[in-house]
């Protein structure tokens, strides 16, 4: 295992592990399972695997925290956000989405580091089964808390919550009181914050604590203490008071032999081919250099028998829909009933208390910045309780950082302004007048106020079951998600009643968070997505997270939740993870589970269940590149606005059988490709760019641009054409070109690099009258970011037939997507084409076909592709100009014979 960094801006971190014994010879790293992601999904894993045995590698794409190292400075919390492309390793991860905000955490650990340590159980009867809505917008919860109840107990063995144990914090006492005149059910809940170095002590603060037996992740040096009561939970306990995961499962992981492995970012996974030994799936991931960053990093592979997903509801179905396309089994539920958790955050500003007989109201401490975050919960009842109506939710205290009482105090700009003026203008007058003053303490005091509006004001938080209607899908390679408040107006509103009538008891300014007034909330604890359920009709995976489709894939975090948790859903979060563990080391052994069973690894596969491996396209070549690292973005969530990306390594040997002239351009030693360039050579290119609409599971054209343009799922490309030699390029009756570039499509996870083009500008062809006609021929080679081969394949149908079609015929492209890597002389759909609008022959060329659309040159990308024409070498004036006769003297081989029987204007012919 690496060493884990210590550094608060991510300078000082990762030094490489060195080769593990169990991948020396094989080029491919294997284990038994990877787990992605550290949270309260990802650490549950990774300790209970490794204690049942098993070789288990989990992966961190942040840095670690030991105590201490948290950002508290100006310029340390200026870097603490994670934006790799910026050279930002921080620990916050803020995302906009439609509707909605979202704030995560980055770092060893996962949302725990920043999560207000409250540890409660689901409701039990809050575990409804709604009848399914289409899209979503409905519960149906698959297993109950009866279910849940033992791994709860396991969870909280590990966390060790307690209740808030001090009796004289002012923000506890204000909130349990304002409860009972409002006749409101309020609790201390279960945090999880280490107040007593022993469990028969009296609370105090700042006491050393001692490591556990399973020791620390982040060394035996680590130093531990005491809860301080600075109000510093959701920014990190530099007093390491706060149980976080690194504290206890992720160290017991490490302990146990799990590696842990911090800036490991994953980007792919695809399944492997039953004929693989021991099954399973393969994981692409990168490494972070936080001292080399704004470079490209090298794409890595590991292969393991489980794949456990844990990387926080942003992080796994933002994987899952980029790798949509090695994973094509998904259920069509992913990214369904998203969910903030209910999440409004509110505040009291002012707070006073009853004024006495003759004078006026005092100022009512609530001093939010002492004890931790969370020190209370109202809870309010569901309509299926007993005693309530409506969708139940809580309503919590939120503290803050001490800081934050300067901010709140300098921010009154009059008043602090009134205040400097007035004690400037006293010492000015003393000192005019020589009043003889020495001591200024008290006009000092009075400069900087008596800090009475931060002293009584405290956050609010709610959160409970809002309706689970969000959809989560990538656009242009970004995840995205839609999202409104409206259709859960009416549960925001209660939660906003109560949280204004508790203001009102304190008699307190209640302030709304600003987001408010846009029709938005920021939520704390995404949840949904990949929703839990009975079967991929209505759910991703299974009541063990399980995904459907894929046996030994696992979802174990807050996207697999099936609705809103409703309480904090940190615990119920871990139980899951804790029941699907020992669900899936308890069937590990027995013939016919779902899962991969450990002794697949020597092939003795008894599972009668297996991975969905879709088959290639007929003619598709052994892809040899499979395994040829790429050159990848820091930050994948940028999609297309991300640094342009280095496909893998060409394959260097495919058959070289001729079809119809279509050679490996640039490849000297293929018989029907252009020689290699040289300074004797003229080159032309140009940059052509296409949009359009693809479905997939679709192989008429026609039909997939249809149903594609009503489903959203656009497909582009930008590509370079190049011919090496004008002369050749020009005396090739197929007019022979490479093409560069690449294509975006969200179904396939974004943008996707042509690891090989080829393109031909015209090929003859015949119309059903036999009159000439042509066909323009793309074929790019790509990879999806889980490291599968597909051939984007497409063809323009020159024909003149009724009408003026010279504009559509050249702007029209219909695209066949295969799956496998297929070299032109296949056979495949661009080389004996169907007529437009028609499906591919039936057969093996079928089986590979993944989907198909249509794309045009829309009028202004035509517009700019004419200033993209360039020519390079002795006469690049010439090759211009020879480009420029053979396009329009092929047009007119096809066009020019019917232009005198077209009347003016371009009419339709009969």
């Amino acid at each position: 295992m690496g060493r884990l960094g210590t550094g608060n801006s991510g300078d000082a971190g990762y030094e490489p592990a060195s080769d593990p014994p169990r991948h020396r010879g094989s080029g491919i790293e294997k284990v038994d399972a990877v787990v992605v992601g550290s949270g309260f999904g990802g650490s549950v894993a990774a300790l209970r695997l490794a204690e049942a045995g098993q070789s288990v590698v989990l992966m961190e794409r942040g840095k670690p925290y030991p105590p201490g190292s948290f950002a508290r400075s100006p310029s340390e919390m200026g870097r603490n956000f994670w934006d790799p492309d910026r050279g930002l390793y921080g620990l916050f991860d803020a995302w906009t989405f439609r509707g909605t905000e979202g704030l995560v955490s980055s770092g060893l650990g996962g949302g725990s580091l920043i999560y207000a340590n409250v540890l409660l159980r689901k409701d039990e009867k809050w575990f409804v089964t709604e009848s399914p809505i289409p899209g979503g917008g409905y519960e149906n919860w698959p297993f109950t808390r009866a279910d849940l109840d033992p791994y709860y107990d396991a969870a909280e063995a590990m966390l060790q919550p307690v209740p808030y144990p001090y009796k004289d914090t002012a923000k506890t006492l204000a909130m349990e009181k304002s409860a009972a005149n409002l006749g409101l059910s309020i609790t201390r809940p279960p945090i999880a914050v280490t107040f007593t170095a022993a469990p028969e002590m009296e609370p105090r603060t700042n006491h050393l604590l001692p490591l556990p037996g399973y020791g620390s992740i982040h060394g035996p040096a680590t130093v531990r203490t005491t809860c301080t009561l600075s109000g510093e939970c959701d920014i990190g306990c530099n007093a390491g008071a706060k149980n976080t995961l690194d504290h206890n499962y992720v160290s017991a992981a490490a302990f146990k032999g799990a590696d842990v492995r911090t800036f490991h970012d994953v980007r792919g996974i695809r399944p492997l081919d039953s004929g693989t030994q021991g099954g399973g799936y393969e994981v692409r991931y990168v490494v972070h250099h936080p001292d080399r960053h704004g470079e490209l990093l090298t794409e890595r592979i590991i292969h393991c028998r489980r794949l456990i997903l844990g990387a926080g509801t942003f992080g796994t179905n933002f994987l899952l829909l980029r790798n949509r396309g090695s994973l094509p089994a998904l259920s069509d539920a992913l990214g369904t009933r998203f969910s903030g958790n209910g999440d409004l955050l509110t505040f009291i500003m002012g707070a006073k208390t009853p004024p006495a007989t003759g004078s006026r109201p005092g100022v009512r401490t609530l001093a939010g910045s002492r004890g931790p975050v969370i020190t209370t919960a109202i809870r309010v009842p569901d309509s299926n309780d007993d005693d309530g109506d409506g969708r139940g939710y809580y309503v919590e205290d939120a503290g803050y950082p001490a800081f934050m009482n300067w901010l709140i105090e300098t921010a009154q700009l009059g008043t602090t302004m009134k205040r400097t003026v007035k004690v400037a203008g006293q010492l000015l007058k003393d000192r005019l007048f020589d009043a003889g003053r020495s001591n200024v303490s008290a006009d000092l005091a009075a400069a900087l106020g008596d800090g009475r509006l931060s002293s009584s004001s405290v956050p609010l938080l709610g959160m409970g079951r809002d309706i689970p209607d969000g959809v989560m899908t990538l656009r242009d390679g970004k995840l995205a998600i839609a999202w409104t408040m409206a259709t859960s107006k009416e549960y925001f509103g209660r939660v906003r009643e109560t949280m204004e009538s508790i203001s009102k008891d304190l008699d307190g300014d209640f302030i709304d968070n600003p987001l408010w007034w846009a029709k938005r909330v920021i939520t704390v604890h995404p949840i949904g997505g990949t929703p839990s359920g009975r079967h991929p009709g209505e759910a991703v995976c299974d009541s063990y997270g399980e995904v459907f489709g894929y046996p030994g894939l696992f979802v174990v975090d807050g996207a697999a939740m099936p609705g809103p948790v409703g309480a904090n859903p940190s615990l119920t979060i871990a139980a899951f993870a804790e029941r699907t563990c020992a669900h899936i080391i308890e069937n590990a052994d027995k013939a016919g589970h779902r899962g991969i069973r450990p002794d697949d690894a020597e092939g003795s596969s008894g599972a009668s269940e297996k991975v969905t491996v879709e088959r290639e396209a007929a003619g598709a070549v052994v892809d040899v590149g499979a395994s040829a690292p790429r050159a990848l973005a820091p930050d994948a969530t940028k999609g297309k606005a991300a640094p342009e990306e280095q496909p893998a390594s060409a394959v260097s040997e495919v058959p070289q059988a001729r079809s119809r002239g279509l050679g490996r351009p640039g490849a000297p030693d293929a018989p029907d490709a252009p020689d290699a360039p040289d300074q004797e050579t003229t080159s032309v290119r140009f940059t052509e760019q296409m949009h359009g609409w693809f479905s997939p599971g679709i192989t008429d054209p026609e039909k997939g641009r249809s149903l594609g343009r009503d489903r959203s799922r656009k497909i582009m490309f930008e590509l370079t054409i190049i011919a090496e030699d004008m002369e050749a390029f020009a005396a090739d009756s197929n007019h022979p070109a490479r093409a560069e570039g690449y294509v975006l499509a969200d179904y396939f996870g974004g943008r996707m690099p042509v690891e090989r083009g080829w393109f031909n500008l015209f090929v003859q062809d015949a119309s059903d009258d036999g009159a000439p006609a042509r066909r323009m021929l793309y074929r790019l080679w790509l990879r999806d970011p889980g490291g599968t081969p597909f051939t984007f394949t497409g063809h323009k149908l020159i024909r003149n037939e009724a009408g003026f079609d010279l504009w559509a015929d050249t702007t029209t492209l219909y695209a066949t997507i295969l799956r496998g890597h297929v070299p032109p002389d296949a056979g495949t759909p661009d080389l004996v084409p169907p007529d437009a609008g028609q499906p591919v022959a039936g057969g093996a060329a079928q089986a590979g076909v993944v989907g198909a659309g249509i794309l045009y040159i829309r009028p202004l990308d035509f517009a700019k592709q004419l200033t993209t024409f360039r020519a390079e070498g002795p006469a690049p004036a010439a090759g211009l100009v020879t480009f420029g006769k053979l396009f329009a003297g092929e047009l007119w081989q096809v066009y020019g014979r019917g232009l005198r029987r077209i009347p003016f204007p371009f009419t339709s012919k009969q």
